[in-house]
């Protein structure tokens, strides 16, 4: 299942509401790349028939049926990387780059 945080979800409301894009769903692409890491890109589509559609925090996204095994598990997250840069990340575990949060 591939899920949106809290954070992910405003922002991606937001982007739609500003980008007068709120019909539509917000598709994710991944691509592996020949180092087993994983590409991804986003923005706003329509639904196809042979897609994926799901909702998750009442964001919809869609991907293609064939990248449904290689988004399997992954979380989109919303996260400041430095003070006042916030950016769009992907934590999937399907790719070997990587790695899981520390418990504390």
């Amino acid at each position: 299942m591939f899920k949106v945080t809290k954070a992910a979800a405003s922002q991606i409301r937001d982007s739609a509401h500003n980008g007068d894009t709120e019909e539509l769903a917000l598709r994710v692409a991944a691509t592996r790349k020949s180092d087993g890491a994983i590409e991804y890109r986003m923005g706003f589509d329509e639904v196809g028939v042979e897609d994926v559609l799901l909702n998750s925090r009442g964001v919809d996204v869609v991907f293609a049926t064939a990248q449904k095994e290689l988004l399997n598990g992954t979380v989109l997250d919303y996260v400041e990387i430095e003070p006042g840069q916030f950016r769009f990340i992907f934590m999937n575990p399907n790719d070997p780059h990587y790695r899981a949060p520390a418990e504390d």
